[in-house]
Parts: C-alpha cells; structure tokens; sequence
C-alpha cells in the first residue's frame, strides 16, 4: 500500500504548485490551513468505496431499502471520516523548534512546540526515515531523531505531518519547512596521545600546601617551627607538629590548534574532541586555543558546549 501512496504523491507534487511551493524553508511559526493540506484516500479507503458501489448497486437491483439505507449510512461515515482527518491538521501550528546536541555520526534530538487549540489525535510527524506520533491538546512538544553525518551546521529537511484518523479510510498530510539548523559536535578519534601538562603547573602543584589540618604527628627533622602544636606537645614527652591535608592535584589543560602540527584539519578538530572528552570526564579545568578563537581556562558542562560548538564551526 506503501508503494502506490508514494507514486500518488510524487504525481500530486508534480501537478500541484502549492506542493511546490512549501520547498522553500519558512520562518517560524507555521500554520496549517486549508490552502496546504491535501487528502487522499489510502488502500483500505479505495477498496471500502468499491465496496460500497458494489452494495449501492445490489440494493437499487434488488430493491432493498434497508441495504439501500445501510449503503448511504455508511457513505456518510465516508464523507466524515474525510472531514474529521482534514480538521484534525487544519489550524495546527509550530512555535518553534529546539535541538540537543550530538557528535557526527550520532542522531540529534529535535524538538517540536506545537500548538492546537483543541484535542488533535493520531497525528504523526515523519522527519528523514523516523516517525513519531502524537496527541495535541493545548500544548505539546514532540521530539523526533535527525540522523547527523558530518560536524558543522544543519539544516532541517522538509517534514511531513499527516493523519489517518479516524477510520484510515483518508490520509490528510502537509509539509513543512522550518527554516532552521541544528549544529552538529565533530567527531572525536577514538584513541591517541593523551595532553600534556605544561611544567610550571607541575612546579606549582608541588609548591602548594594545603590549609586543611589532617593529624599532629612527632617532630623531624626539617619541620617548620610554625607548624610546631604547642599545647599539644605539653602534654607529650615529644614535639608534636601540625600535619596539613594535600589536596588532590588537579592540573589545568591547555589545549592549542598551534601544538598539533603536521596534522590536517580534521585530524587536529578530532583529536581536541577527544581531549575536551577526558577533561570532561575527569572534571577538570581546561582552555581551548583556535584559530580567531582563545576560550579562557573554565570547566563543567557549559565550558564543554562552548568548546564544541566552536570546534564543530571551523572551517
């Protein structure tokens, strides 16, 4: 049934400029009207209208006026089947559309604000090869997966919004274009050279000293008179010294476009991918150098978006 409906389509598309005319990507909102629906009737529809000529033709032959008024009850269902299915998408409107965020190669979730100003049921939404159905009532968002190839920005494709309800004797279908992009992270390359720590945060880490008193412990040789306890040593035999807590190192990662030479761009977008990757991972604090681009030392999920993002739009 498939296979007809899409030759029907493609000819419709052909036929009719208005199709043609919703190709071109629209600004948000969109509204569904009447000028931009169009039905049809499915497999099941063509084969219950055959049927009902066939019952037509028996009643007036036979003269049955109780077949006669089943054929005509039936009929009318028809006729309101076709109707309820074009209301269920005419007034139908798209606020706005949102997006996640994804690496190449991974589906992006995009979001859907569609509003209706009374029950819609049944409703589907067909973006690339996914279908997500749905129910509106007021207010609803629909989220549906894009399928991402390549890092950078991308545009969305023409959906289909469409409708069989409420017998599946009738589609009622309408595209839309929302002129809008979602960007696509890059990739990162699945193993390589870890970062390098930078000499002076090593002299600094050693320098410090934490403030955090751990333990008193006995006096050697070398200590400090300043961290001597000494109400504590009172009341020992020996001197008792002041032990700090030394807190976890945690080094911060510089990482720069000019440090990667003899690798192509793509290479080098890659591999800082993988690098923000295990900074994020380990919670540490990181810097990103680019070309027109200098993204100051931060950390947790906000600085990693923004290094992304910015990675994902080199050229």
């Amino acid at each position: 049934m498939r296979a007809p409906f899409q030759r029907l389509q493609q000819w419709a598309e052909r036929r009719l400029p208005a199709l043609t005319r919703h190709r071109r990507a629209e600004e948000l909102p969109i509204q569904l009207h009447r000028r931009r629906i169009y039905i049809v009737p499915t497999g099941f529809g063509m084969a219950f209208t055959l049927l009902l000529l066939v019952m037509l033709a028996g009643s007036l032959n036979y003269a049955n006026n109780a077949a006669l008024l089943l054929t005509c009850l039936l009929g009318a269902a028809t006729s309101i089947s076709m109707l309820i299915a074009f209301r269920t998408l005419n007034g139908l409107r798209i606020r706005g559309v949102r997006a996640g965020h994804a690496t190449a190669g991974h589906p992006i979730d995009v979001t859907f604000d569609v509003e209706a100003s009374r029950l819609r049921q049944a409703v589907r939404l067909d973006l690339a090869d996914a279908t997500q159905a749905f129910d509106v009532d007021g207010r609803a968002d629909i989220t549906i997966n894009l399928p991402t190839e390549h890092r950078g920005w991308l545009s969305l494709p023409r959906l289909r919004i469409w409708t069989t309800w409420p017998m599946g004797l009738f589609r009622a279908w309408s595209w839309i274009h929302p002129q809008y992009a979602v960007l696509v992270w890059p990739r990162a390359e699945l193993s390589g050279p870890s970062p390098m720590l930078p000499l002076e945060d090593n002299r600094k880490q050693r320098l410090h000293v934490g403030e955090d008193l751990a333990s008193l412990r006995d006096y050697r040789s070398g200590d400090s008179m300043r961290h001597i306890a000494w109400k504590a040593s009172a009341r020992h035999e020996t001197l008792l010294v002041k032990d700090y807590e030394q807190p976890q190192a945690h080094h911060e990662w510089r990482f720069d476009w000019r440090d990667l030479r003899g690798l192509d761009n793509e290479a080098r977008i890659s591999r800082l991918a993988r690098w923000l990757d295990e900074a994020q991972a380990q919670g540490r604090q990181w810097s990103l150098w680019l070309p027109g681009e200098v993204i100051g030392i931060g950390g947790g999920p906000s600085h990693y978006a923004r290094c992304m993002s910015a990675l994902a739009v080199l050229p």
